[in-house]
């Protein structure tokens, strides 16, 4: 439910609250207040840092308005689709650094173990809570959790938008057909949120309940993650790391980046992905380092399209697209030529098993996924060629899809994410592309190939590097 600023007061002294205009167009109430009076809680699932989080300095606004405690909160969910060691461990470790920078402000974290759209209603009513603040994510089951928690709470409940610089759902209110057609809405409003956000404040009314340190180590032993996904130690986790990446890359890589992008070999990627997606680091503070930076414009503009447009596309696309991960997503035209090419013969049908081995006789994509497998990483030019590949090596469309989910989402740090849904759907699926020639299994889906990729960079160097013989 959107907040309707014209009804009477839900409770005797109860106002909507006056965000400040940072704050416009970031937050939506999705419950009006029950009269409670006591802390304001901000629920962290998206946006995993204290730095730059527009919902923990909304839900501090609210707190200083009522004279309340604040507190975070957390929850971990043992049934996490995806989710195994490697990704729990970059995301606790992280976890533990944003406990300690709160903790600092007067500000606990508080963390449980569970369904958190059970959990979170139930540690809101045990603690009386009047308001609770959230993260916008447009996936179907943190979507689901939001909706049960604002359905439950016995408490105000707003989200806030903190993923996206131009908020989602205010940069269009519909499924985008491609980039061309959100670009232009998007730098319209830019200008207006491309902009330095304020730093939370010592909290001056102290929480009332003991708040111990949480224990991250006995938390990931109790969600019992998978061990066959082992954690990475190139990357090193949380804020200060991903402060740290951001600023070598500016200062080291961005530069070259409008060239050199699409060679896998060339290092001039900026690695960030994984602190994107785990909210370690706002793609506001990379959008405002990037801006500022003393680089060729062009390096600077081709890098803040691959943050701004294209990922923000991404979210539009698993918000206004309930089958994002599914064949039905696809758009018509890319639907009906693969529908048409269903029974075309493939020269080679592979496993899962042989798949995620990368035992195929392609020696590049078997590079690709050793790199995928061994670092949680993929070069973000192969993973068109990657996922494109998985289309004549299974037997239908959905196989497709389906295999490069499970594998994106078990093996990369930033799987489990709308960019790699979007990305997936792009190259199986046409979406945000259009038409191309005909061809045998891809019909008019845009088709990738072996020796395309030997004239755009160093194939031999690549796979030499992660040892993809054929």
């Amino acid at each position: 439910m959107v907040l309707d600023r014209t009804r009477p007061n839900v409770y005797p002294g109860w106002m909507p609250p006056a965000p400040s205009p940072a704050h416009n167009g970031r937050m939506r109430c999705l419950r009006q207040g029950s009269g409670r009076h006591g802390p304001v809680i901000y629920w962290m699932h998206r946006e995993h840092r204290a730095a730059d989080n527009w919902g923990l300095l909304f839900a501090q606004d609210l707190a200083l308005q009522r004279g309340a405690p604040l507190a975070v909160a957390h929850c971990l969910d043992p049934a996490y689709p995806g989710a195994a060691l490697r990704h729990y461990a970059f995301l606790l470790a992280g976890l533990k650094e944003t406990e300690a920078a709160l903790r600092e402000l007067g500000i606990p974290l508080l963390s449980c173990l569970g369904d958190p759209a059970r959990e979170i209603v139930s540690l809101a009513h045990k603690l009386k809570a009047s308001a609770l603040v959230t993260d916008f994510d447009p996936l179907r089951h943190k979507q689901a959790w939001v909706r049960a928690v604002a359905e439950h709470a016995e408490a105000e409940v707003w989200e806030a938008d903190s993923r996206n610089i131009v908020p989602c759902r205010l940069a269009s209110q519909k499924k985008e057909w491609a980039a061309r057609t959100l670009r232009p809405k998007i730098h319209r409003l830019l200008p207006e949120y491309l902009e330095e956000p304020p730093r939370p404040k010592p909290h001056p009314h102290p929480w009332p309940w003991e708040a111990k340190p949480v224990d991250w180590k006995r938390a990931l032993a109790a969600l019992a993650p998978d061990p066959s996904v082992p954690p990475v130690d190139w990357l090193a986790p949380g804020e200060t790391a991903a402060a740290a990446a951001l600023d070598g890359f500016v200062e080291t890589r961005l530069a070259r980046y409008a060239a050199q992008k699409n060679d896998p070999n060339a290092g001039a990627v900026s690695l960030l992905s994984p602190y994107l997606h785990f909210g370690q680091l706002a793609s506001l503070r990379a959008a405002l380092a990037v801006s500022r930076a003393q680089a060729p414009q062009e390096a600077r503009d081709v890098f803040l399209e691959e943050l701004i447009v294209r990922r923000e596309l991404a979210d539009n696309f698993c918000l206004h697209e309930p089958r994002y991960d599914a064949f039905q997503g696809f758009p018509d035209w890319a639907q009906r030529t693969l529908d048409k090419h269903r029974d075309d013969r493939r020269e080679h049908l592979y496993g899962r098993d042989e798949l995620e081995a990368g035992r195929t006789r392609d020696p590049l994509w078997n590079a690709a996924q050793r790199q995928l497998t061994v670092t949680g990483h993929l070069h973000g030019w192969l993973r068109m060629y990657w996922a494109k590949k998985l289309l004549e090596w299974t037997d239908s469309p959905e196989a497709a899809q389906e295999t490069a989910i499970a594998l994106n989402d078990r093996w990369l740090l930033d799987g489990r994410d709308p960019n790699g849904y979007a990305g997936i759907a792009w190259s199986l699926g046409g979406v945000h592309d259009r038409p191309w020639g005909e061809r045998p299994v891809f019909g008019t889906v845009r088709f990738m190939s072996y020796k395309g990729a030997c004239g755009k960079f160093d194939v031999p160097g690549f796979v030499r590097a992660w040892g993809g013989t054929g």
